[in-house]
């Protein structure tokens, strides 16, 4: 019988008669052995438990103290003030006074953290405009749906930086004095300037162009955030260059953390001068600080953090636990499977018995 006119014959799919299609290309299949398998096994375990050891070591160089001011010092009493949220607008500072045993050497960094804060919900993670952290203006005057209940203040004008995320900002500041066994007291300098990534300045965040115009006429006819205290354009009063969505405390602020306790960078130690030159000396040091984030709403607690950085970074013993956990179960498979090819397979039995 003949093809039929229209359809291919039956030989017409048939591959092509190549190495690659008819699987002929060369190939090697490695034979698995004890005596292979087993100095890899012992190898791996060897490096992981080495690696972690040499990252616990790091971790543990790393000089870190962590001071809870939530109630410490006379910062109770800023505390049962901002129960009462008809005081949510009146200043209130503290002064806390802790010791530092051992120099602090190196470079220093300055956090602030908080406890039991959720940055990670997805509803809170949603609430901000990022076209509008862009410097679009048609997103400054009509912010995004996404700002949800933080997008227009009650007289109907939109708020720049809209959003949940920006509104609970982190508003404590702080100033570091060294009390040193002679001689007054001396401020600790600290740079709050460059503490953001690259990306953030020049990709994330950018304020909209203004050509010769300031900031605060850029911004005319939008509303701060409800819980601020000052508009966007006068975050920084000692900087005009790093005021609005280019500020580096509201940057820092706006990447959402993933767990509920975290820490934020707030500044680094300026080395310049004596006696910081080589890091913070031992001694007395006070915190005076402008108590103004509450945090009885949702049970939280807040803290400084004073801390030296290695290449590794700051004091997480996760990675170094990891290895050695992984090293250890690596040697017990392998201290397993060795005991079971000296029992059934070293004389060639292959486990027939």
């Amino acid at each position: 019988m003949g093809k039929v006119k229209g359809k291919p014959g039956p030989l017409a799919r048939r591959p092509d008669n190549s190495a690659f299609k008819q699987q002929r290309l060369p190939a090697w299949s490695p034979m698995l052995t004890a005596n292979t398998v087993l100095p890899f096994f012992y190898f791996m375990a060897l490096t992981c438990m080495l690696l972690g050891v040499w990252l616990l070591l790091t971790v543990q160089s790393i000089q870190e103290i962590k001071l809870d001011y939530t109630e410490a010092g006379t910062c109770h009493l800023c505390f049962e003030k901002r129960k009462n949220v008809s005081n949510a607008a009146q200043t209130c500072t503290c002064t806390v006074v802790f010791p530092i045993k051992k120099a602090l050497k190196g470079d220093v960094f300055f956090y602030y953290g908080l406890q039991n804060f959720h940055q990670n919900l997805r509803r809170y993670m949603d609430s901000r405009d990022d076209g509008q952290m862009v410097g679009r203006k048609k997103n400054l005057k009509a912010p995004s749906s996404y700002c949800a209940l933080f997008m227009n203040d009650p007289n109907g004008l939109p708020i720049a930086p809209c959003g949940a995320v920006a509104n609970s900002i982190f508003n404590d500041s702080f100033t570091l004095t060294y009390r040193g066994p002679r001689g007054p007291p001396v401020p600790v300098p600290l740079l709050r300037k460059s503490i953001t990534w690259y990306t953030d300045k020049n990709v994330k965040y950018r304020n909209p162009k203004h050509d010769n115009m300031t900031l605060a006429q850029v911004f005319e006819g939008t509303a701060q955030p409800l819980y601020w205290q000052k508009p966007v354009y006068e975050l920084d009063p000692h900087d005009p260059n790093n005021n609005g969505f280019i500020n580096d405390d509201l940057i820092v602020w706006m990447r959402e953390a993933a767990f509920p306790n975290f820490k934020k960078l707030y500044g680094v130690l300026y080395r310049a001068s004596k006696p910081f030159t080589n890091g913070l000396p031992a001694g007395n040091y006070s915190i005076d600080i402008s108590y103004n984030f509450p945090v009885q709403y949702f049970r939280g607690r807040k803290e400084v953090v004073l801390t030296t950085l290695t290449w590794f970074g700051g004091q997480n013993h996760f990675l170094p636990i990891a290895y050695l956990v992984t090293s250890c179960l690596i040697l017990l498979i392998a201290v397993v499977l060795t005991v079971a090819w000296c029992k059934f397979g070293k004389n060639g039995k292959n486990m027939e018995e």
